[in-house]
């Protein structure tokens, strides 16, 4: 009996381990959805230690699979566990573990690239964007064909300040290969350094936590896998909308072995693109020969608000697309050749 004043701690009751919760459901990883079965329980735990204070809590696990995660999740004794799974054959297990947990886990049979989580938690639970983060956290271990896509959504949640942030400064803690979990955290100048950093650091403090070794899952991936932390800033490095960082942002990295110059260009119709990229990067303050990766954050916001000045001065830049724009010109090209030499044309389309 628990001590007087003292709530006991929650425990799971005895269940069959994760491994055969595998072979009583038959559960194999399949390839085409990048998924890796975490099993050892001590990892688990110290997936889920990174994630902060947990008791009392309400945690959304994405892809929770066999349910190894969940067990650490509801050991730690979290007030409400929401379980989105898109693969139905890990929903009868998970269901056990649902069972073993009375009251305490939601499960959602759904895709989290298009799950809206604005009504996932309560109200009552909501902060101001100012105040601590709410306590409400995010865990993964995201199959890594979904981890990148998903967190450029959830950044731009961020950005926008819905989604599962509607609820304030939400924190996240999630797993990547290791080589985009060094992107996710790399600083100017290091070669790591990417569009992802810059989309990241530029809207949360991002903690690179440990790295979890390939042989640990099943079955082994060929990568290493890290796991990393999430924190929104009060105030994002670069105060402008989501979109135009992410088009200066991805321009910038389009040719990341050029100068940066290069990259920027392409933010720019062909008439008038040498001076316009000129005009930018010397209001912005920019070195036209720094490399991508060698660009501080400052200089990124230089970029992104003298680019919005410009924007706002012809409203159609914004919408202007340099692939598009080479698309074009190569099928004006094409049908250029094509009515200059019409008998070779006709020759090539007989042969």
């Amino acid at each position: 009996m628990a001590a007087p004043g003292k709530v006991a701690a929650f425990r799971l009751p005895p269940l069959p381990t994760v491994g055969e919760i595998i072979k009583l459901f038959r559960l194999k990883a399949q390839r085409q959805l990048s998924q890796n079965f975490l099993l050892d329980l001590r990892l688990t735990d110290k997936i889920v230690k990174q994630a902060g204070e947990l008791k009392n809590a309400h945690v959304c696990e994405v892809g929770p699979g066999p349910g190894g995660i969940t067990r650490s999740i509801l050991s730690a004794g979290v007030e409400q566990l929401l379980l989105i799974e898109k693969d139905a054959r890990f929903i009868p297990g998970l269901q056990m573990l649902s069972d073993a947990a009375p009251g305490k886990v939601r499960i959602v049979h759904g895709d989290i690239l298009t799950y809206k989580m604005e009504k996932s938690f309560p109200n009552h639970l909501k902060k101001n964007w100012e105040d601590e983060p709410p306590d409400i956290h995010i865990i993964g271990n995201l199959p890594f064909s979904v981890s990148t896509p998903l967190i450029i959504k959830w950044l731009e949640n961020v950005s926008k300040k819905d989604g599962p942030f509607s609820y304030g400064r939400t924190q996240m803690t999630l797993t990547f290969q290791k080589e985009v979990g060094e992107r996710l955290t790399a600083n100017p100048g290091g070669h790591q350094r990417s569009r992802l950093s810059v989309m990241a650091q530029h809207l949360c403090n991002v903690e690179n936590c440990f790295v979890i070794p390939g042989q640990a899952f099943v079955p082994k991936p060929e990568v290493d896998v890290a796991v990393v932390h999430f924190t929104p800033l009060v105030q994002p490095k670069i105060q402008q909308p989501f979109e135009l960082v992410e088009k200066v942002v991805r321009s910038v990295f389009q040719f990341r072995r050029k100068y940066c110059f290069r990259g920027l260009e392409t933010l720019f119709p062909e008439s008038g693109r040498s001076k316009r990229t000129e005009q930018l990067m010397m209001t912005a303050n920019v070195d036209p020969t720094l490399r991508p990766f060698q660009l501080s954050m400052s200089q990124f916001r230089n970029l992104c608000n003298t680019y919005r000045s410009m924007c706002d001065e012809d409203p159609g830049l914004f919408v202007f697309n340099y692939r598009e724009e080479l698309k074009q010109k190569r099928k004006t090209k094409y049908l250029l050749k094509s009515t200059s030499q019409p008998e070779q044309t006709e020759e090539e389309d007989q042969l």
